[in-house]
């Protein structure tokens, strides 16, 4: 399914995506709304390749409904979950600013719909508005900050590497609710690959973490009551 935007729909079209992707969040509505004069979007099912590694990075895409999640593989052939994604967040920009093919894959986790604009448009957005520039700048910071972090527990017990992995969750995807900290919850074959563990093991410590009190889980959702007692059992 695919909808372009059109001169009558643009206004309200554009508002959507900028209250769905904070990195548009402050910029000059004028060069926002010429930096996605082209957005296209589209709606995928769960389970769906959005980009594969060494395609060419002809877009930069905005999730604007949904989940997904960034994917590789290690020497082994074996996946690994690098991060999740969702409403808001975009992925993309490196390919579109270096002009190289992608480095990882990208497949939805839910239904999901995805914005995307051409690679030039978006760099010119970087190149003409500094504030854009600067959340670029601040979004490479973090996802650099979490993989340095996650590389750091990889020695640590099952306890503290499932507990990080629901933290980084927190970080890039929580949202404050009266039961505490709302994140995804994600399928164990999903927490199993962020975490690198066995799935079996993730199962264990999340059951381990649920009778503590640690967390709640409700269907697709998880709730961390009190981040700040999570992060005191990280070893």
């Amino acid at each position: 399914m695919e909808d372009r935007y059109n001169s009558h729909e643009m206004n309200s079209n554009v508002n959507e995506l900028i209250s769905a992707a904070p990195f548009f969040a402050g910029l000059p509505e004028a060069t926002v709304e010429q930096a996605t004069a082209h957005v296209v979007t589209r709606s995928h099912p769960a389970n769906r390749v959005i980009l594969l590694e060494n395609d060419w990075g002809g877009s930069v895409y905005f999730i604007l409904e949904g989940w997904a999640k960034i994917r590789t593989y290690n020497l082994d052939g074996r996946e690994v979950t690098l991060n999740i994604l969702g409403k808001g967040e975009l992925f993309g920009e490196m390919a579109a600013l270096d002009e190289v093919p992608r480095s990882t894959d990208v497949i939805t986790l839910t239904s999901t719909t995805i914005g995307s604009i051409p690679a030039q448009d978006f760099v010119q957005l970087v190149h003409s508005e500094p504030l854009a520039g600067v959340r670029l700048s601040q979004l490479l910071a973090k996802r650099l900050r979490q993989v340095n972090r996650r590389l750091r527990l990889r020695e640590s017990d099952s306890t503290s590497r499932v507990a990080d992995t629901l933290l980084f969750l927190a970080e890039g995807q929580g949202k404050l609710k009266q039961q505490g900290t709302e994140i995804p919850n994600l399928p164990h074959r999903e927490l199993s690959s962020l975490s690198g563990l066995a799935r079996e093991t993730v199962t264990r410590v999340l059951t381990k973490l649920e009778k503590k009190g640690l967390i709640k889980r409700d269907n697709d959702i998880m709730y961390i009551p009190d981040v700040a007692a999570l992060e005191k059992i990280i070893a």
